[in-house]
């Protein structure tokens, strides 16, 4: 799931991942607020309280964005399994946010009108995140595909002040 991530980047080393941590969402709008009280938690038990507020804008954005773009029908409906995950994860000099979905189109970044309400959200994940794609998801360990396509993993990269090795 990473490796487009590490396009244009130094190499992660292994032993510099300080954690990961990942919640299911459901497909209701009130999701979000729990996105953000999750994104804080974790924030907050990494150390990184400090960057919650560009984060958590970047997190509201990508999971409005699945719940209204990438789910079917009028998106926002009961489903067996969580449709949705958001996905945080640390390493020395980087933290991501992933958000997961079912659907395989990609996201578009549009042009709102001055007057629009929404249609800002992927032009404020660039601004505020150091970089941000997206890629097709690949299936989690031991599931058989269904249907052609299996759905997309969007992300945004934030880059980490490098801790001296005596703050480690």
């Amino acid at each position: 799931m990473l490796e487009p991530l590490r396009q244009g980047l130094p190499p992660t080393d292994p032993s510099g991942v300080a954690g990961s941590a990942s919640c299911a969402l459901p497909a209701r709008y009130e999701a979000v607020g729990g996105a953000r009280k999750f994104t804080r938690s974790t924030l907050e038990r990494w150390e990184l309280g400090d960057r919650f507020d560009d984060v958590a804008l970047v997190v509201s954005e990508l999971v409005t964005n699945a719940l209204r773009h990438a789910l079917p029908g009028d998106g926002c409906q009961d489903f067996p399994d969580p449709p949705v995950r958001l996905h945080l994860m640390r390493w020395a000099s980087r933290l991501v946010c992933a958000v997961r979905d079912p659907s395989p189109e990609s996201p578009v970044a549009g042009e709102a009108e001055d007057s629009a309400e929404s249609g800002r959200g992927l032009f404020l994940v660039e601004c505020v995140s150091d970089s941000w794609g997206w890629h097709p998801s690949p299936l989690p360990l031991g599931e058989l595909p269904q249907g052609p396509l299996f759905g997309k993993v969007v992300w945004a990269l934030f880059r980490l002040p490098e801790k001296a090795e005596t703050d480690l």
